[in-house]
């Protein structure tokens, strides 16, 4: 099994301009969203001061979910929402440059890194002979994954504020979170 992106039927190069790309449908968006802006005045540093680590996954609206508004928060987003080194890059310039004291760490239910191994990083090397320097980051039991991600805020020496960490589970059917705690 190819992991490579599937082509569309009659696939070979596509002209640069192809019409009705969802390259250009978000760029026409945008100059319309561009011609009703109004700069809001604020800088970089979150109103609320937290930091919201999260999934991904397209089925999750965090402002919605979280009652959240443009300026309350940072969003790092990556597959799983899981604690990486470039997570803990962000978190450190989010505390140390703009001012977050709080992490609020969610997964979710029907998570696409539930269905994966670590075998996806030989598939890549064998596919484009080349071995991914990054760890996948797959897991089967989601609380467990919540926790190592909480200690590994808890533990970073590079976060000044390790006080107000907390991990859930968002549910995809219900939109509800679900607190883990630590054992």
């Amino acid at each position: 099994m190819s992991i490579s992106a599937a082509q569309p039927s009659g696939a070979g190069a596509e002209p640069a301009s192809a019409p009705d790309s969802v390259i250009d449908r978000l760029v026409s968006a945008n100059q319309r969203y561009a011609a009703a802006f109004s700069d809001p005045g604020m800088d970089a540093r979150p109103v609320l001061g937290v930091a919201v680590v999260a999934c991904m996954d397209a089925r999750i609206d965090l402002h919605a979910a979280l009652g959240l508004n443009l300026g309350d928060c940072h969003t790092i987003r990556n597959a799983g929402g899981v604690v990486t080194d470039d997570t803990i890059r962000s978190l450190t310039i989010s505390q140390r440059a703009l001012g977050t004291r709080s992490v609020i760490l969610i997964h979710h239910t029907s998570c696409g890194m539930q269905s994966i191994t670590e075998d996806f990083r030989n598939e890549l090397e064998h596919e484009v002979g080349q071995r991914p320097t990054w760890a996948v980051e797959a897991f089967t039991d989601i609380d467990q994954d919540v926790r190592q991600s909480m200690m590994r805020v808890r533990t970073s020496p590079f976060l000044a504020h390790k006080d107000d960490v907390r991990g859930f589970v968002f549910d995809v059917h219900t939109g509800l979170l679900r607190e883990i705690t630590a054992q």
